[in-house]
């Protein structure tokens, strides 16, 4: 019916019930049905194959007419091929047939190839970890120290702390040789003006000949000359000829105090540009010093605990601003006579209010004034209470102007105590000539005070 394949009822090559079909359209002869044989699973009908129909094989033959053509339920427009299933010959099994697209299984080559590359990367970064290792510890592996951080405020050297003062002071610090029938003595110094003055112990250019010559801090050297020298406040100034020096800044050396911190810089033993640090121990500590048949030297000394030694003698001592306090002079020892003194922690120092005075003195007339009271004392006044007994006043000296009188105790200057005779020479020769001093004194049990003006001796 046109192109419509329409069945009323189930179609029977489905399997289902087979619709009645129009007398002489194609029915199989009627006939009883016969019993198939064993192992054929088809029916012939009566008589052998329907005439047009090829005879039905043996056991497994298809049961379907072979003739479509001839098939009156047939849509005269569908094509006319028929797929007849291949036959399946036991026992052969199929040839496999293998997807190209799936993952294929690894062959002997990927299995060596794998554990190569592996142990390429293991050695790779097993060499990497190595190095850094290296780089970072010891060769046992040991790693040193902690990760690194921003370094401590002490470890920055800023401008104030103690290797910022010694970075900028120790370009004035010199080593000062000068030559003698004995030698050659050694000492330190440091540059006081710009135009090559340098202030140093005169113990160091005693007895030398007048040839001198200064080693800088970069280790050049040049000559020098002796300008002249105070043997008893032991300072000496020699000139050294050079472009381009830098002058130390002068510190006040009366503005100290017990416990601020110092550096001693200089020469010690030939050791040229060693610091080293400490701390004001003590003020006015008085000193008479001197070798036998030599000067007698007279300085209300700072005393430090800063390591000072053999050829420190006319180095600077310098305050915690970089500023030059004192000039490095004399050590306490406890050796016995004729060996070697070393560093105990005790060191002196002479104050470079005076020592600045005398170097003025030195560079303007060539000698140095010395400070006088015009009295002199025999000894300690042996009584309670201490000080110092006039022993002699100098008609119109300084002493006599303020009204004292032989036989009076000094027990005070400026409210420093008096105790040894040297205290009276050392304390007066710190303060310049003119300086007002107060001086306490007992006369009989009576206890007064009195204003001196010092002056310059006549030498």
């Amino acid at each position: 019916m046109g192109g419509t394949d329409v069945t009323d009822g189930w179609d029977w090559r489905r399997g289902g019930e087979t619709p009645a079909r129009p007398p002489g359209a194609g029915n199989p002869p009627a006939g009883p049905p016969t019993t198939p044989e064993a192992g054929n699973a088809s029916t012939v009908p009566p008589g052998g194959p329907a005439p047009g129909h090829p005879p039905v094989a043996g056991a497994g033959a298809s049961p379907w007419w072979s003739d479509a053509l001839a098939d009156p339920w047939r849509d005269p427009t569908a094509p006319t091929a028929v797929v007849v299933p291949g036959a399946v010959v036991a026992g052969i099994e199929p040839e496999a047939v293998t997807d190209p697209d799936a993952p294929g299984r690894p062959t002997l080559r990927h299995l060596l190839l794998i554990p190569v590359i592996t142990a390429l990367l293991a050695g790779t970064l097993g060499g990497a970890l190595g190095y850094a290792f290296a780089v970072r510890g010891s060769a046992g592996g040991a790693v040193l120290g902690s990760a690194p951080v921003d370094p401590p405020a002490l470890a920055q050297r800023k401008p104030e702390s103690l290797a910022g003062v010694a970075e900028r002071v120790l370009p004035s610090v010199v080593t000062v040789r000068v030559s003698s029938l004995g030698g050659t003595s050694e000492g330190s110094g440091f540059i006081a003006t710009a135009d090559g003055h340098v202030i140093t112990n005169d113990h160091v250019v005693a007895g030398g000949t007048g040839k001198a010559s200064v080693v800088f801090n970069d280790g050049s050297s040049a000559p020098a000359t002796i300008v002249g020298q105070d043997p008893e406040s032991d300072i000496a100034v020699i000139k050294v000829s050079r472009p381009g020096l830098r002058a130390v800044e002068f510190g006040d050396s009366d503005a100290l105090a017990v416990g601020d911190p110092v550096l001693a810089m200089g020469s010690p033993l030939s050791l040229a540009n060693t610091v080293t640090a400490g701390i004001v121990s003590a003020l006015d500590r008085t000193m008479q010093a001197g070798e036998p048949g030599g000067p007698v030297r007279y300085y209300a000394a700072i005393q430090t605990d800063a390591a000072v030694n053999h050829g420190n003698s006319g180095g600077p001592l310098v305050d915690g601003a970089g500023r030059v306090v004192g000039v490095n002079s004399t050590i306490k020892s406890l050796v016995a006579e004729g060996q070697e003194a070393g560093n105990i922690g005790l060191a002196f120092a002479i104050p470079i209010n005076q020592a600045k005075r005398v170097t003025q003195d030195i560079i303007g007339t060539g000698k140095a004034r010395r400070t006088v009271i015009g009295a002199r004392v025999d000894g300690p006044a042996g009584v309670v209470g201490g000080g110092l007994r006039l022993a002699e006043v100098q008609p119109s000296g300084p002493a006599d102007g303020a009204g004292l009188k032989v036989g009076d105790v000094i027990l005070k200057i400026n409210g420093r105590p008096m105790t040894e005779p040297t205290d009276l020479t050392a304390l007066v020769r710190k303060y310049a000539p003119g300086s007002v001093v107060t001086v306490e004194f007992r006369r009989g049990s009576a206890r007064q005070n009195t204003s001196v003006r010092l002056a310059a001796d006549a030498k």
